[in-house]
């Protein structure tokens, strides 16, 4: 990591302990992820994670699932690194109001999940590439909509000023590290969609509910650095 980007601010949001820091999260990454995409990423009927883990029996879902990546940006605060989240504007015609990691469907054009990832963090929040330093892909992620996302974790320089798309995102906010891989701050909740009942993991964290897809990735991202 840059030394340019370790310096003596302090920002508000950042955890209060240490214990979980970006260059932490960086070695992890480097030694248990990988920059190369599995060959069956996009090809494997079922990947390991997903929508399905906790509703096999109610899960109906057939095909291999639209290309998606999101970014899961580490946000390198010296005393504590944070996760960057966006909640999505309420005129959305799917999962509007909710909180999510920033990204969406690939483009033809785009030559692999992690310039998907950084295109549209760019699109969405003003995140410019060359602030994020991609550390390596967590599991390809099943959702029942039918999307195949392929989560990129990438640390991310800290004190960014972001500038918010107004037609895909009502806020961005973070939430300190420390917290989310706290196995306590994980519930597993239930809610009815359409006639069925679902299960899902969620993360409670002030006036934000953090679940589904979001934090099925943020409980890969727990199993794959820290469990």
């Amino acid at each position: 990591m840059s030394e340019g980007w370790m310096d003596d601010r302090i920002d508000k949001a950042q955890s209060p302990t240490a214990a979980f820091t970006a260059a932490e999260v960086e070695t992890r990454g480097r030694d248990k992820l990988s920059l190369e995409l599995p060959q069956d990423a996009f090809t494997r009927i079922l990947p390991r994670r997903g929508d399905h883990n906790l509703n096999r029996e109610r899960f109906t879902y057939d095909g291999l699932g639209k290309p998606a990546a999101v970014l899961v940006p580490v946000v390198a605060h010296p005393q504590g690194a944070t996760m960057l989240l966006t909640q999505r504007t309420s005129k959305l015609r799917a999962h509007a109001g909710q909180v999510a990691f920033p990204g969406g469907r690939m483009d033809p054009e785009d030559a692999t999940p992690i310039d998907t990832a950084l295109r549209e963090a760019y699109e969405e929040v003003g995140l410019q590439p060359a602030d994020a330093l991609p550390v390596g892909y967590l599991d390809p992620y099943q959702t029942g909509t039918g999307y195949r996302i392929i989560p990129v974790v990438a640390i991310i320089k800290p004190d960014l000023v972001y500038t918010l798309n107004p037609d895909e995102v009502d806020a961005a906010f973070e939430v300190p590290l420390a917290f989310l891989m706290e196995p306590g701050n994980r519930h597993l909740h239930h809610r009815e969609f359409e006639g069925i009942m679902r299960s899902f993991y969620a993360i409670p964290f002030g006036d934000h509910y953090i679940w589904g897809a979001t934090a099925g990735i943020l409980y890969n991202f727990y199993e794959r650095l820290y469990a």
